[in-house]
């Protein structure tokens, strides 16, 4: 039997390199541990070569069985894909849209987007989920996810981006700090060498980058402090100590106490909230959610 017709093994082997443990892989899988085994050495036996190698605590990777393990990943979700559309085709459906939001932008222009794809498309399966726009992108690139709501710029030429909404960045402020009170906007030469929070640069490069260019265009950041997301963030500025640059859609929607929001001075800092998906996509559905934006 040819080694990438018998796809049960391959399985099998993507959740051992997952767990690397050969009891918890075969809990996963549902059989035996010595099953697993003996199906993890036949599939080695067909390739030729070594893939785990056994340890008192599970086991680790080879080399080669690294790459096999993420060549695995790609082909199975490839096989998974294309036997949702199968069973949508048989099902008589009309389709399947599996699509992420970013955590730093629901509400607004995005959920009503999303709404009004679902109003137009009801027989079209949505299957949502939120992160971060790098692991959307991720997604996007593995054949895991159809469509992606991300923070542009997003420097990948496999991906396709449009803008769904353009929002104000806000600077947020400790209400006891001497530039939370009064009516006047912000100017960029008060803010230069605060002490600022932020979240990791990881979570969305170009947004970061973006943020730091417009508020601290010449220099001045001053990074003492990181939080994971803009809840906590907030919540740390709210603690008496930093200041943070946030989109006024979330910090508003936040309404963290103790924080105190103002705007800055021309030019007014923004950052944008995209729609992206892959260009040789040929998903029926995420061409009818990029036809809604216009």
């Amino acid at each position: 039997m040819d080694a990438w017709s018998d796809l049960r093994r391959l399985r099998y082997f993507a959740v051992l390199a997952e767990e690397l443990h050969f009891t918890r892989a075969a809990a996963r899988l549902h059989i035996a541990q010595p099953a697993l085994s003996q199906q993890i050495r036949a599939l080695e036996r067909q390739l030729g070569v070594p893939l785990v190698q056994r340890t008192s605590r599970g086991c680790t990777l080879t080399e080669v069985g690294q790459r096999v393990a993420a060549e695995t990943a790609r082909l199975l979700a490839d096989v998974d894909a294309g036997a949702a559309r199968i069973r949508d085709l048989v099902r008589g459906r009309g389709g399947r849209l599996r699509l992420a939001y970013t955590r730093s932008a629901r509400g607004g222009p995005v959920d009503a987007l999303v709404a009004r794809f679902r109003t137009a498309h009801p027989d079209v399966e949505v299957v949502a989920e939120t992160a971060w726009t790098a692991p959307n992108v991720a997604g996007l690139l593995a054949g895991r996810l159809d469509a992606a709501f991300v923070r542009p710029p997003v420097d990948e030429p496999a991906l396709a981006c449009r803008t769904v909404d353009t929002e104000e960045l806000l600077l947020a402020l400790p209400a006891g700090h001497p530039l939370a009170t009064g009516r006047r906007r912000i100017t960029r030469a008060e803010v230069v060498d605060l002490p600022a929070v932020m979240w990791p640069r990881d979570n969305g490069p170009g947004m970061f980058d973006r943020t730091i260019a417009q508020v601290w265009p010449r220099g001045g950041f001053r990074l003492v402090r990181q939080e994971p997301d803009d809840e906590q963030l907030l919540r740390a500025v709210a603690q008496g100590d930093v200041i943070a640059a946030v989109p006024a859609g979330r910090a508003r929607a936040l309404k963290v106490p103790g924080v105190r929001l103002r705007r800055f001075a021309a030019p007014t800092p923004t950052v944008d909230v995209g729609l992206a998906w892959p260009r040789d996509t040929t998903n029926p559905a995420v061409h009818a959610l990029v036809a809604l934006l216009g």
